[in-house]
């Protein structure tokens, strides 16, 4: 899930350098969602869409997150251009920030903001399930918030979560466990920083240290695996696979 805005800032070079991780990532057989979380109206919001979804495009991601507050007419071209190249979305819902309750947390009639935004991504991925158990829109919510987490798997039951906030943001294996389906799936736990700048904590620091930031970047990746498989129903998965 690379974040866009730390290429950007790197002017054309990272740019290049975005296309780049893009392209690797395809090679190894990964999905790719740039965290972008782009919006506008109309054909703007189209063109947003066409630059970036599916293997057609020009960046190629497999997802793109996308800012919901411009109304639901702003996310419909995505969703039409997600469901043509078989690609997904993921819309704000609650996100994993302290400051979201001002905004996403307001009570508009008997919903919360989060909560009105929640019903329309849901009716939004049961229209384009084609009778899979999830559609091609699914929604952001913070790790650091495991209630409504919980809650808006409940809420959501055709919605895939993409879920930030574990590790550096201070989301544990135990906040996120109620992202999941009974089946251990329909989620996805994002670390990044915990993982990337690894080599600058123990006990990865201790062990290899930041020459070997690569070997510090694989053993955290291994032990947030652990983490999710311990402490949430994603660990069903891993024992069904297990020979």
């Amino acid at each position: 899930k690379p974040q866009a805005a730390f290429f950007e800032q790197l002017g054309a070079a990272g740019m290049v350098a975005l296309e780049e991780v893009v392209n690797y990532a395809r090679a190894k057989g990964l999905l790719v969602i740039v965290d972008g979380k782009r919006n506008d109206i109309g054909s703007t919001a189209a063109a947003y869409a066409d630059a970036y979804l599916g293997q057609e495009s020009p960046w190629g991601a497999d997802a793109l997150t996308v800012n919901p507050y411009l109304g639901s007419d702003s996310l419909e071209p995505f969703v039409e251009v997600a469901t043509q190249r078989e690609s997904g979305i993921f819309v704000l819902v609650k996100t994993s920030n302290p400051g979201s309750h001002l905004l996403q947390d307001l009570v508009a009639g008997e919903q919360t903001i989060y909560q009105r935004v929640a019903a329309v991504v849901e009716q939004m991925a049961c229209q384009t399930r084609e009778g899979a158990p999830y559609g091609s829109v699914g929604a952001v919510v913070g790790a650091t918030y495991p209630q409504q987490l919980a809650e808006l798997r409940q809420t959501m039951p055709h919605t895939w979560l993409l879920v930030p906030g574990f590790g550096a943001q201070g989301g544990s294996a135990a906040d996120v466990a109620g992202a999941f389906d009974n089946r251990g799936g329909g989620a996805i736990i994002n670390s990044s920083r915990a993982i990337i700048f690894a080599y600058q904590r123990n006990p990865y620091q201790e062990r290899y240290g930041p020459q070997q930031w690569q070997r510090c970047v694989e053993e955290a990746t291994r032990d947030m695996v652990q983490q999710l498989a311990a402490e949430t129903p994603a660990g069903s998965l891993l024992n069904a696979s297990a020979p």
